[in-house]
């Protein structure tokens, strides 16, 4: 019942693992890997782990309505990174698999199904997003930061931004830290302050990624949302997904970072975590530091949502797009420059506030 990666197909193995069968079959450089299928892999499971070897895996959900046309899911399920260990392994994939049940995932209707993918963890030295052109004659936009993946895609830190046409576009943020791993736990330290307004690729690295980008889209048959990571000099692609909503063009001299299109004015409702969740009414506008999937509810009720960190690929600003909701990223202190219930504008199309 285990299916090897490299055969995967979105019928049996859900979207994310879809997705990245076919990358594999094109001869793409994604991490191999098997998936456990929708019916259920009983002792099979077992077999294939200690098969893979003692080595740290990813552990991440691929359900049968992740990572499609019209919706990305971002955040609704649960993945785990640098586990390692049959049991510790097993007792991963039953979690990503009760995710399927849990309020936030519930909260969505329709029949699901879940499928787990196991794939080599990389320990990155950079990782990013990508996003490649809707518009043959538009750039493609990259973000990268240091250490894993989670970092960017979470929004806890502002990456730089990079615009890929004939020449590449560059904006440098400075990125304070990183999530790496230690042994079997995930750490975040800071960034030496030598590298923190260092850009983490190199213009060439850039272009070399939009060619991915473009040889991905060929074979997904569209405009693609990739997530990739470079580990030992190489670059890796760990997910690609059609872009179910893009994002504003970047411009310059903004307050902040143009997140999902749009304009909204409401009370500024500042909430810096769970505790504050209570606080927000239909409305609102989400002041916040950034967002994980634990805010999405938040989302649903918001006319839109302002972060400190986070770039257009961070998960508020595609849970915004798909919304239909204004965002703005990327202003520093604004929970604390911004009064809570003041009214106040966004523009999610300039990144402006006032």
């Amino acid at each position: 019942m285990i299916t090897p990666l490299r055969t995967a197909i979105p019928e049996t193995c859900g979207g994310k693992a879809g997705a990245l069968g076919a990358l594999l079959r094109a001869g793409l450089p994604v991490p191999d890997g098997f998936v456990v299928p929708f019916a259920d892999a009983g002792a099979d499971l077992r077999r294939a782990i200690e098969e893979f070897g003692d080595e740290p895996v990813a552990v991440r959900s691929s359900a049968s309505d992740e990572d499609t046309a019209h919706v990305s899911a971002a955040g609704r399920y649960e993945s785990f990174l640098a586990v390692r260990g049959t049991d510790a392994v097993i007792e991963a994939v039953r979690a990503c698999r009760a995710s399927l049940f849990t309020p936030r995932a519930l909260d969505h209707q329709g029949d699901r199904a879940m499928a787990v993918l196991i794939q080599r963890h990389l320990d990155a030295e950079v990782s990013g997003v990508m996003f490649t052109p809707v518009d043959p004659h538009d750039p493609t936009r990259i973000e990268a930061s240091w250490g894993l993946g989670p970092s960017v895609v979470g929004g806890t830190v502002t990456p730089d931004t990079y615009l890929v046409a004939e020449s590449v576009t560059r904006t440098v943020a400075r990125k304070h830290t990183r999530l790496d791993r230690r042994g079997g736990e995930l750490v975040t330290s800071d960034v030496p302050l030598d590298a923190r307004d260092r850009p983490a690729i190199g213009d060439a690295t850039a272009r070399a990624l939009a060619g991915l980008g473009r040889t991905i889209a060929a074979v997904r048959g569209g405009p693609q949302d990739v997530e990739w990571a470079i580990a030992g000099g190489r670059t890796w692609i760990l997910q690609a997904r059609p872009i179910t909503a893009a994002p504003p063009p970047l411009t310059s001299a903004l307050n902040g970072m143009p997140g999902s299109h749009g304009v909204a004015t409401g009370a500024a409702r500042i909430v810096r975590g769970p505790d504050d969740f209570a606080r927000v009414r239909p409305g609102d506008i989400l002041i916040c530091p950034y967002t994980d999937p634990a805010w999405t509810p938040l989302l649903r009720i918001a006319a839109g949502v302002v972060t400190e960190t986070g770039g257009v690929l961070c998960h508020a600003a595609i849970v915004a797009r798909e919304r239909g909701i204004p965002a703005v990223l990327g202003i520093q202190d604004v929970t604390r420059t911004l009064h809570d219930g003041a009214t106040i504008t966004i523009d999610g199309t300039t990144g402006t506030i006032t």
